[in-house]
């Protein structure tokens, strides 16, 4: 399809969220169901007009076709079907597919829902083998990776290169609580300061506790169908004016930059499908799993210079009434359930939901939820960027003082050396990867292995290298 193919031909007519917090009596099917009959009721739709479905991942859930099996329980037989795994975009991603599925005629309306019970369908083990489950197999997770460590990177470097602060990053997570507090439904209730933020407990330096989003019990859905049936329904349409994808990498250490992610490349397609500019915006809906997001993802998309992302936020124009562009004005992911924004329908926000979704009066020139930032930061996306050669003479090499290959960092004693092929790397030389303990949401990182090594520099392509 053409770049401005899909501009005002579809619209998001429902949204649903489910109850959200700490929801013990609901799988997370049950979730999404509840979101999906609230969502449909918005629309003033039945479940026999869904003909398509599309829903992301779960942790908690044991099944291998999702979406087959959400269908089952929803009572649908859908000609148009998926589950999508694309991390945080996967909301984003799931309405670009809807929308160029509607456009080709393979379905009319498009149901939309992802949610699962992760507060309480999992144990802390169970959650802590998913913050680790992400890094690469052979070259990142047996030295104890997490994604708290993988982003605390990503923070490192932006403050080294830009000179971002702490307290820029603890302004982001003060503001969305501020506009979390005006939303009916949104999982923190209580006010939090800056400098709450900043006595935190630690998770991964520097980032503390609540630089990192909430793990709740949630699930949100929206509708999406033709703008000529949209016309006719109950609600009043969001029209998709833009929407951009751009994969950059799936594992950190195949990243080209810590600092520079696909936002901008996925941001200036939906600019361009939409005909307008960082200027025209109003509103912005931005990823926020950690603090350092949205400040990189700000800067991506032309809302504010590069490097002058955590400014925006210490300075005030991040929040409602600031001055200039605001940012999760229904709290975001850091203060509203991490479940429900990852279906990316806040029914606080109808026409920021996902991917450039806007009024046909032009109330809100272009919000953007989630079509450009992709999960920009340490987003892992595509993983071919070593291959398969050169991966299985890693593996078939790699030893570890007479232990097995592959082994995880409980393992990996300090001081113990790992050797390669191409170099010998040891305990010391890991950068800023936090070591799991005590309670899930008190992750905290061991001092021995946070700093950055000496012997370390960091590559032009923006990789530590060790000489």
């Amino acid at each position: 399809m053409s770049e401005t193919s899909l501009r005002n031909r579809v619209a998001i007519v429902g949204v649903g969220e489910s109850d959200i917090g700490k929801v013990p009596a609901m799988t997370g099917l049950g979730l999404n169901a509840q979101a999906a009959k609230r969502a449909l009721d918005d629309a003033g739709l039945k479940p026999s007009d869904i003909d398509g479905l599309l829903t992301a991942y779960s942790f908690t859930e044991p099944y291998f076709m999702l979406g087959s099996v959400l269908c089952e329980y929803l009572g649908l037989q859908p000609r148009f079907n998926a589950s999508l795994v694309v991390g945080g975009a996967t909301p984003a991603v799931m309405l670009k597919h809807a929308a160029e599925a509607i456009v080709a005629g393979q379905a009319e309306v498009v149901l939309v829902t992802a949610g699962e019970n992760r507060a309480t369908g999992q144990s802390r083990d169970q959650a802590v083998a998913a913050l680790t489950a992400v890094g690469h197999p052979y070259f990142e997770q047996p030295y104890g990776s997490s994604i708290p460590g993988f982003y605390a990177m990503i923070a490192r470097r932006h403050m080294l290169e830009y000179g971002t602060t702490r307290e820029q990053m603890a302004e982001v997570a003060a503001t969305t609580r501020r506009h979390a507090l005006l939303h009916p439904n949104a999982h923190m209730k209580a006010p939090l300061t800056r400098e709450q933020v900043l006595a935190a407990k630690p998770i991964a330096d520097p980032l503390g506790m609540l630089d990192c989003c909430l793990i709740s019990d949630a699930g949100g859905a929206f509708i999406v169908t033709s703008a000529e049936r949209a016309a006719d329904l109950r609600a009043k349409p969001a029209y998709l004016l833009g929407i951009g994808e751009f994969h950059t990498h799936e594992h950190i250490m195949c990243a080209p930059s810590l600092t520079e992610f696909g936002a901008t490349r996925s941001g200036a397609a939906a600019y361009r499908m939409a005909g307008l500019g960082p200027a025209d915006i109003d509103v912005a809906e931005l990823y926020d799993c950690f603090s350092i997001v949205p400040i990189i993802e700000a800067e991506e998309l032309g809302l504010c210079p590069r490097g002058e992302g955590g400014r925006y936020w210490l300075d005030g124009r991040a929040a409602i009434g600031g001055g200039a562009v605001p940012v999760n004005t229904h709290g975001g992911m850091l203060s509203t359930p991490m479940r429900a924004r990852r279906a990316g329908c806040s029914a606080s926000s109808r026409r920021c939901a996902s991917c450039a979704a806007a009024s046909a009066r032009g109330r809100w020139k272009a919000p953007r939820s989630r079509w450009c930032t992709m999960r920009a930061a340490s987003c892992p996306r595509t993983a071919r960027c070593c291959s398969a050669r050169t991966r299985r003479e890693e593996e078939r090499s790699m030893t570890t003082a007479g232990k097995p290959r592959g082994m995880y960092f409980e393992d990996f004693e300090i001081g113990q050396e790992l050797t390669t092929p191409a170099r010998t790397i040891t305990s010391t030389d890991i950068v800023n990867f936090a070591c799991l303990s005590g309670d899930f949401n008190e992750v905290h990182t061991i001092s021995s292995i946070a700093a950055p090594p000496s012997s370390a520099s960091r590559s032009p392509m923006g990789r530590w290298s060790m000489r």
